[in-house]
């Protein structure tokens, strides 16, 4: 959907900053992508998912507040965007309009020492944010994805984002207090009390948190802070089997342990990660005060012998937290015609070893299947996720480069094998995304996910954003802008 002129001059009187492809074509080319691997793709033919007529960067809430009033108004679509880190399309204008940059709302505004609660806007990249609350106010988020040089507070939020300590810290929803959010209509809310709990009804906070941007657009965000750790310790061992792991896991955290890292992998993905043959690597990190560190480390040991784990270099760790970043190779492998991408998902303690299992073994009957392997990664009390990574080629197929009947075959390949996965985990009532979003990708399988929870969530939409303006095509929603047709 272009944006008419009339509209574009009332835009550039509400926004400081308006571009269009005429006075910047790069960036209008770079904001009709994310680095979903299907986007990246379509990339290397030259043909982006698709392109807004206008990128809006807003500098303050309340030119947030008057671009949105002006598309409502217009019944433009806009879709919300800063460091466009997601893998899932969440932040692609599938519909053209206006893209929302957020990255000039950055900063934190406040801080409540006493209280470990920060104000912070939802254009912080995750570095800026944890560099200001270290060393001025030696506090820490807890919040380390492996997207953090990328990524925003705000998208973190809008994804219901995980950190790599989330074990310890817990999950972006668990350490957000209040927000700042402009409705469809420009006008402001605050959701929350900005503080410790309370019985105000149900919590608005969490209503946006994972809304994706289809509800509401996050301008600014209370957060819970924890005190810089002062002592660090970190170990790994050997498991026979993944199965195995998982059960270790699993009485680490009953016994009420809560490391920060407590991670597994299965065999294929201890050789590619460790250069640990024939087992399954357990690493083990944690950051607290020593007295907390001796008996969660205590407790990890215990339930390791039990379980029949051996001890392992615990250089293991440092060698993780090293790489553990590095996605270098991707951009080669995709150019070279693999089909790659990881899928995170969530399940009981009861199931996963059978999730586990049986996505491996769908997987591996792909025709063109490369490689299948996962690891968990994120481990409570009641359940864990597993990330599921998959790689394949036309069979035949040549590294040169990629062409049109390649690019078919990767595309079908790609869906083919999201469906095996999902399937698996839908079937054993698992979370079809542990904090990567829908977005474009999963919108297709979350009515099967959730159920007639869905029927509720449109109902929200529709009477949150009746002109259904805020990112539409997302999250599994129906748009009144058309719908995306997948190859």
């Amino acid at each position: 959907m272009d944006v008419r002129d009339a509209e574009l001059e009332r835009l550039k009187g509400a926004c400081a900053e308006v571009e269009t492809a005429l006075t910047a074509p790069s960036e209008i080319a770079e904001a009709g992508r994310d680095w979903w691997p299907l986007a990246m793709l379509w990339a290397l033919q030259g043909e982006p998912p698709s392109l807004p007529s206008v990128i809006a960067r807003p500098g303050d809430a309340a030119e947030v507040s008057a671009v949105l009033a002006i598309c409502n108004e217009a019944r433009i679509p806009v879709t919300p965007a800063a460091g466009r880190s997601g893998v899932c399309g969440s932040s692609i204008p599938l519909f053209g309009g206006v893209s929302l940059d957020l990255c000039g709302l950055r900063g934190i505004t406040e801080v409540d020492e006493k209280s470990m609660l920060f104000r912070a806007l939802p254009g912080t990249f995750g570095p800026d944010l944890e560099g200001e609350l270290s060393a001025e106010h030696c506090l820490t988020l807890g919040h380390w994805p492996q997207s953090m040089e990328l990524s925003t507070l705000g998208g973190w939020l809008a994804c219901r984002s995980a950190g790599q300590y989330s074990t310890r810290y817990g999950k972006i929803e668990d350490m957000v207090a209040s927000l700042e959010v402009v409705l469809a209509s420009g006008r402001t809310i605050t959701t929350g009390s900005g503080g410790p709990r309370s019985a105000t009804g149900p919590d608005l906070t969490q209503l946006f948190v994972g809304s994706e941007g289809t509800l509401g657009v996050i301008t600014g965000a209370w957060m819970r802070a924890h005190p810089c750790p002062p002592a660090r310790r970190s170990a790994a061992f050997s498991c026979a089997s993944f199965a195995d792991g998982l059960e270790i896991s699993r009485r680490i955290l009953r016994a009420g342990a809560t490391p920060a890292v407590l991670r597994l992998y299965d065999a294929m993905e201890s050789e590619r990660v460790f250069s640990v043959r024939g087992a399954c690597v357990m690493i083990v990190l944690d950051e607290a005060q020593p007295e907390v560190l001796d008996a969660t480390m205590s407790i990890v040991d215990s339930e390791c012998t039990a379980g029949g784990a051996s001890p392992l270099d615990d250089s293991l760790v440092d060698h993780w937290l090293s790489t553990r970043n590095d996605v270098s190779a991707l951009g080669d492998l995709v150019t070279a015609g693999v089909v790659v991408d990881t899928v995170e998902i969530a399940g009981r303690w009861s199931v996963l070893s059978s999730i586990y299992a049986e996505c491996i073994d769908a997987l591996s009957q792909l025709e063109g299947v490369l490689a299948c392997s996962a690891h968990e990664s994120h481990a409570y009390t009641d359940g864990a996720c597993v990330y599921f990574t998959f790689a394949g080629m036309q069979p035949g197929g040549s590294s040169a480069g990629i062409g049109a009947s390649q690019v078919r075959w990767s595309e079908q390949f790609y869906l083919d094998a999201w469906q095996a996965i999902m399937d698996v985990t839908i079937r054993h009532g698992g979370a079809i995304s542990h904090h990567h979003g829908i977005g474009l990708n999963r919108a297709r399988f979350l009515s099967d996910g959730i159920g007639r929870a869905l029927e509720v969530l449109e109902a929200l939409k529709l009477a949150m954003d009746p002109n259904g303006i805020l990112n539409p095509g997302k999250l599994g929603l129906r748009s009144s802008f058309g719908e995306f047709t997948w190859p």
